[in-house]
């Protein structure tokens, strides 16, 4: 396939469907959209992505996959160090080099040097005076050959003056003032909750049990890299195709540092390969933008996946701890609660993830007296920010951890403990916001404990054991656990944010069939989206062909595709657009057949109770009908900054899973034999994709369990690859048991329930709780490493060995 240009795309890939693709001209061509397939299905269906034959077969064209006759290629210098001065940059030998068409720094941005995600612009689009993590962007580079520009890079002369890093969040906490990262000091956040009275609860408790916990970072580990094209504009703007997940959040951002008006930034969504919260912040936008108008050309710019480990945030580490204090019988009397973010160099997200991370610091389990400190700090270690699970992730691990604790100490099982303390509707959350639809965790844990567990691995296949075909093991020293871990997870945003998203829907005839057309700003980042709004047109119009129109700043906010949001959000939108489509269609029904009371079904203008009147082309004939509607859910409010108290969210979803390991307790490897899950949707609007998303989410679960972390020593990241960065892959994922519940939300558009995030909390706790059960280790840490698996009797026995 070709672009517009009748250029062909790199590697023989078709235009990415539902995205623009840059042609050889000023002004790109748009591709015609996401074109659902007719006679498929709408809500409660599970209809084929229109994208997803594309993507199987690798001619899906992604972001890192655009080009334009004439482009340059940009590339960024980034700071090998941690923390230090900049005291000269000289740039004199890069621009000599042939081929070479600009070298920026901080001096050439033309309008506002900082900028930042979340209202606080602390960030430097390029560093000013010092550098505040590895990897920070220092100077840019456009040149003719991608090799050209790397070349260049490394004849820029920058003259550092090095300084110890600060890298212990727990200490900043101890001394924020003489620990800063940042002028404003050392904490981003400290998010106090408060409920009852802690001390005195301490003095009933009959049984008390604390424990400290901790989170390693984890990368989003996306497959495809950031990448983007800029292209100088006509009215003295930029054209930016980048791979995002909010295009106007992006457009806030991106405007002011160029130096432009916003609507002389025209964004259009890229190919996206996959995003986890790692595409919120900003990467490449502002560079790509800077250089292509300071060149007056083209300029495309994607990392390689060394630099992709430093052009994102990630997953916040965590350092907890928790005291409980319990009845005999395991009622829960108190919770005792510390937990510190590290968010590094720069705000990013982590104000609202500390935010959750204090909300549901002590999960879906009814506590009468609550004492929670949450805090982010700032670091000299790698920025962190939105990943799936947004500090909900963190705080499960621990609060799971202590519930199998408090069971332990009480002689209950780690069901029965869930099960005597589980909030439902009625229930407050710590923040006393009461749980106002379903919850229904204690049935939840029953039908949990109903499944029936996986069989006996057949040692005969080494397949079936930890090592696998490695022959580390033949079976000796192999002990099978089980474990279980309950996730709650807010969904959309929380604390007095004005989460909207924005649909536009025109109903028309063409090639004589009835179609509707939907544009919104929603970003498809793998998620399944496109799918979703097509079954929401359908299902309201009653129409069969729906076209998706690529995701750009053309029509209204959309938000971000994150929070678990888009499916309640846009869906909402769209379904609101087509609500009064569908009025006005039926208005002119009306009017030109002389009839009322009547509705549409299966393309049909029906009358009563299903007599066919005609179909919806005879209606529109030459007319075409539209609407656009900006669709926000109910209003929530910030947690008090005292006693945490608040209605902070708008929906709550619950998931909780049983995890089977098999653990080889002399060499500390582990083999996830199963998991299950069982987890409560609202409504299932594509039950397909609503179980890739579980899978998916377990998945990263297991991945932050067991292997998944960024090392760091010093504010220096050890593993920036693939290689030594380790994700689970197909032979990792065991087989998956899943029950879903469909327990409406009356508030929500047909009764759903965010799904994508909440798999990701539980399974975690879920996988370690297993662990713990088959070796006896205590384990206070993810991922859990052989080391602190192998007994000590066996490490002593190893070392003499040695």
């Amino acid at each position: 396939m070709r672009s517009p240009s009748g250029k062909a795309f790199p590697s023989g890939k078709a235009s990415p469907s539902g995205n623009a693709s840059p042609s050889g001209k000023a002004s790109p061509v748009r591709s015609p959209g996401h074109v659902a397939a007719p006679g498929i299905g709408g809500v409660g269906e599970s209809p084929l992505r229109p994208d997803g034959t594309l993507k199987a077969t690798g001619e899906f064209a992604y972001a890192s996959d655009l080009w334009m006759e004439g482009m340059l290629w940009g590339a960024t210098l980034r700071s090998p160090h941690p923390r230090a001065l900049i005291r000269s940059i000289g740039v004199g030998a890069a621009l000599a080099l042939p081929g070479v068409r600009a070298v920026l720094t901080h001096a050439d941005v033309p309008g506002r040097k900082m900028f930042g995600i979340d209202h606080t612009e602390d960030q430097p689009v390029l560093a000013i005076d010092q550098v505040r993590h590895q990897g920070e962007p220092v100077a840019l580079v456009a040149a003719d050959h991608p090799e050209t520009a790397r070349r260049a890079l490394e004849r820029i002369a920058v003259e550092y003056e090095v300084l110890e890093p600060i890298t212990d969040p727990r200490a900043v906490v101890a001394d924020p003032e003489r620990l800063k990262v940042q002028d404003r000091g050392g904490i981003t956040r400290h998010q106090p909750v408060r409920v009852g009275d802690v001390d005195a609860a301490k003095a009933a408790a009959d049984v008390v049990v604390s424990g400290e916990y901790e989170v390693g970072i984890q990368d989003q580990a996306f497959l495809g890299p950031e990448s983007g094209l800029a292209i100088p504009s006509e009215d003295g703007g930029v054209d930016l195709y980048v791979s995002t997940q909010w295009i106007h959040n992006d457009l806030k951002q991106i405007a002011p540092c160029l130096g432009l008006a916003e609507d002389q930034v025209h964004m259009t969504l890229a190919g996206v390969g996959g995003a986890f919260g790692g595409r919120e912040d900003l990467s490449m936008q502002i560079h790509a933008g800077m250089l292509a108008l300071h060149t007056g050309r083209p300029v495309k710019m994607s990392y390689d996946r060394y630099e992709s480990f430093f052009g994102h945030v990630h997953r916040h580490p965590a350092q907890m701890r928790y005291e409980y204090g319990a009845t005999s019988e395991g009622k829960l009397l108190y919770a005792d609660v510390e937990i510190i973010l590290d968010g590094g160099a720069y705000t990013s997200s982590t104000m609202n993830v500390v935010g959750n991370a204090a909300s549901l610091g002590v999960g879906p389990y009814e506590i009468p007296n609550i004492r929670i400190d949450g805090y982010g700090v700032y670091t000299n270690n790698p920025p962190c920010g939105a990943m799936r699970g947004f500090g909900a992730v963190q705080a499960c691990f621990a609060y799971e951890s202590m519930m199998d604790k408090l069971g332990a100490a009480c002689g209950l099982g780690p069901l029965e403990i869930r099960r005597r303390n589980a909030a439902g509707q009625g229930s407050k959350l710590a923040t006393g916001q009461v749980i106002e639809s379903p919850a229904p965790l204690a049935e939840m844990l029953t039908r949990l404990e109903a499944m029936p567990p996986p069989p006996a691995a057949d040692r005969s296949d080494l397949r079936n054991l930890p090592g696998g075909v490695a022959q580390t093991t033949h079976g000796e020293g192999v002990v099978r656990g089980v474990g279980y871990g309950v996730g709650i997870k807010n969904i959309c945003f929380s604390e007095g944010f004005d989460d909207k998203s924005t649909a536009r829907v025109r109903l028309e005839v063409i090639g004589g069939e009835a179609t509707a057309l939907v544009h919104t700003a929603a970003a498809e980042v793998g998620q399944g989206l496109v799918t979703v709004q097509a079954q929401v047109a359908r299902t309201e119009l009653g129409v069969q062909r729906v076209t998706i129109a690529p995701a750009d700043n053309g029509v209204g906010d959309a938000g971000s595709s994150s929070a678990s949001r888009q499916s309640y959000m846009t869906g909402g939108a769209v379904k609101a657009a087509c609500e009064a489509v569908r009025a006005r269609l039926l208005a002119l029904a009306e009017r030109r057949l002389g009839r009322t009371g009547l509705s549409v079904a299966g393309g049909k203008i029906v009358e009563g109770a299903g007599g066919v009147l005609c179909a919806i082309e005879d209606v529109l004939g030459s007319d075409a009908i539209e609407e656009i509607r900006e669709y926000h859910h109910r209003p929530t409010a910030r947690m008090d900054p005292v006693t945490g108290q608040g209605r902070s969210h708008t929906q709550l979803a619950l998931c909780v899973h049983r995890a089977v390991v098999d653990v080889d307790v002399e060499l500390g490897l582990v083999k996830v034999v199963e998991l299950a899950a069982v987890q409560d949707v609202g409504k299932i609007i594509n039950r397909l994709s609503l179980e890739g998303q579980i899978h998916g989410g377990s998945a990263q679960g297991l991945g932050l369990a067991v292997m998944e972390e960024i090392v760091v020593a010093d504010g220096l990241v050890r593993n920036p690859s693939f290689t030594d960065y380790l994700i689970p892959t197909i032979l990792d994922m065991p087989p998956m048991r899943l029950d879903i519940l469909e327990y409406p939300d009356p508030e929500a558009p047909y009764g759903l329930r965010g799904a994508g995030e909440p798999p990701t909390l539980s399974s975690t706790p879920a996988i370690v709780a297993a662990i713990r059960d088959a070796t006896g280790r205590d384990l206070t840490r993810v991922p859990v490493r052989p080391e602190h698996i192998v007994r000590p009797e066996q490490s002593a026995r190893a070392e003499q060995t040695v």
